[in-house]
C-alpha cells in the first residue's frame, strides 16, 4: 500500500481570535493559596472556590470544569504513544465536548472528527480549516454531504448506497479525501448499544458479508475513495477486541489493491480506548492501545498506510467534572434515607 500524499507538519491554525475562558480547575484550586505558597490542584477544593469566584450559585446552578493543562498532557501522551508510527494523523472527536473554547485546546497539532452538522459548523470559530476535518456520521443527508464536499472536508461513506450519492454530488476538482466504512464483524464488547462490529451491526460494509470485497472497493475508488474506515467501538470494548477489528480491516487491503488496481492509502481507526470511571487512574493508556495494535498486526504501524485516529473521551474524561448546586435535601420521616433534590453528580 502506498502512502497518501505527504502533508505539512501539524501546526496550530493561524489567525484564530482568543476566547475568554472561565478559570480552569488548576487555577481555581490554587487561587486561595497564601502568597508565596503553591496549592495542590485538589479537585475537592474547586467547587467552593468556584462559588467564591461567582461561577456557581443561585443564578448559575450548574457548571462544568476542565483541567486545561491536563487535557494538553493527555494530547501529549497520545502523541508520544504514536511517536514511532511514521505516518499518522490525529483527529479530536468533537462529540466528546463540542464547545468552541474546548475544541481549541487540542486543536494545536490535531484535526477534527465530526458526526453531525452541529459539530461541523462551529469548525471555523474553533480554528479548523475544512481540509483538517473528517465527517463520518453513519447517516448523512444530501445537504450534509453537499456541504462537506463543497468545503473539501474528508468524508467516510457508511455504505455503498452512500458511495453512489457521493458520486452524484461530488464536483470536478473536489478536494475531499474519501473513504468507505467497513464492519470487521469481530464481535461486541460489554456495552451492546455501543458495540459496532458485531455480526449484524448496521454500520459499514460487512467484511464477511456476501460478495467479494474487491467489488466494494472498486465502487469506492470510482468516486475517488482512498481510505478505509473501521470503528469497533470504544466504551466497553477491551483493547484486544478493538485491535482485532482494526487488523481485520487492514489485512485485506493489500490484496484488494493488487486485485482491482486501486490503492488503499489510509486507514481511519475510529473509536479510542475505553475509559475506566472507577477512579482517577488513566487505564488503559494510549501506549497500551498502540501496543495492542502492534500485537494484533505489526504491519499496521509500518507507515505504508496512513493511520487516522479519532480520540475524544480518552482525552477529556479524566480532566474535568460537573458541579451542581443542591437546593435542599429531602428526608424520609424515619430519617433512614436522604435524597438530594435538583442535584446531580
Amino acid at each position: 500500500m502506498a502512502p497518501e500524499e505527504p502533508v505539512a507538519a501539524e501546526e496550530p491554525e493561524k489567525n484564530v481570535e482568543p476566547v475568554e475562558a472561565a478559570p480552569s480547575v488548576a487555577s481555581l484550586a490554587s487561587a486561595a493559596a497564601p502568597p508565596g505558597e503553591a496549592a495542590a490542584p485538589a479537585v475537592a477544593d474547586v467547587p467552593a472556590r468556584a462559588v467564591t469566584a461567582g461561577l456557581l450559585g443561585p443564578d448559575r446552578p450548574v457548571a462544568g470544569f476542565l483541567d486545561t493543562a491536563g487535557i494538553l498532557r493527555s494530547v501529549g501522551a497520545l502523541r508520544a504513544a504514536f511517536s514511532g508510527v511514521p505516518d499518522v494523523l490525529h483527529t479530536f472527536a468533537a462529540q466528546a465536548c463540542p464547545l468552541v473554547p474546548v475544541l481549541r485546546l487540542p486543536a494545536a497539532g490535531m484535526r477534527r472528527e465530526v458526526a453531525s452538522p452541529g459539530e461541523l459548523r462551529p469548525a471555523p470559530a474553533a480554528g479548523f480549516a475544512p481540509g483538517r476535518i473528517v465527517l463520518d456520521s453513519p447517516v448523512k443527508t444530501g445537504a450534509e454531504l453537499r456541504e462537506a464536499l463543497d468545503l473539501g472536508v474528508a468524508v467516510n461513506a457508511d455504505n455503498l448506497a452512500e458511495v453512489g450519492r457521493i458520486a452524484r454530488l461530488r464536483s470536478r476538482g473536489c478536494s475531499s479525501v474519501l473513504g468507505l466504512r467497513v464492519n470487521p464483524q469481530v464481535g461486541g464488547g460489554a456495552v451492546a448499544a455501543t458495540s459496532t462490529a458485531t455480526g449484524h451491526s448496521e454500520f459499514g460494509v460487512a467484511l464477511r458479508g456476501p460478495g467479494p470485497r474487491s467489488a466494494c472497493w472498486r465502487r469506492s475508488t470510482a468516486t475517488g475513495g482512498t481510505r478505509l474506515h473501521v470503528h469497533v467501538g470504544s466504551q466497553g470494548c477491551p483493547l484486544p477486541l478493538i485491535a482485532e477489528g482494526v487488523a481485520a480491516a487492514h489485512r485485506p487491503a493489500a490484496a484488494v489493491d493488487a486485485r482491482v488496481g486501486g490503492r488503499v492509502t489510509g486507514l481511519d481507526i475510529g473509536g479510542g480506548p475505553p475509559v475506566d470511571f472507577a477512579d482517577e487512574r488513566v487505564t488503559p493508556t494510549h501506549a497500551e492501545y498502540v501496543a495492542a495494535l502492534r500485537e494484533a498486526e505489526p504491519a499496521l504501524l509500518d507507515g505504508r498506510c496512513r493511520l487516522v485516529t479519532e480520540f475524544g473521551r480518552s482525552l477529556l474524561a479524566k480532566n474535568g467534572f460537573l458541579a451542581a448546586r443542591v437546593e435542599y435535601v429531602k428526608e424520609r420521616e424515619d430519617g433512614g434515607w436522604r435524597s438530594p433534590t435538583r442535584a446531580r453528580r
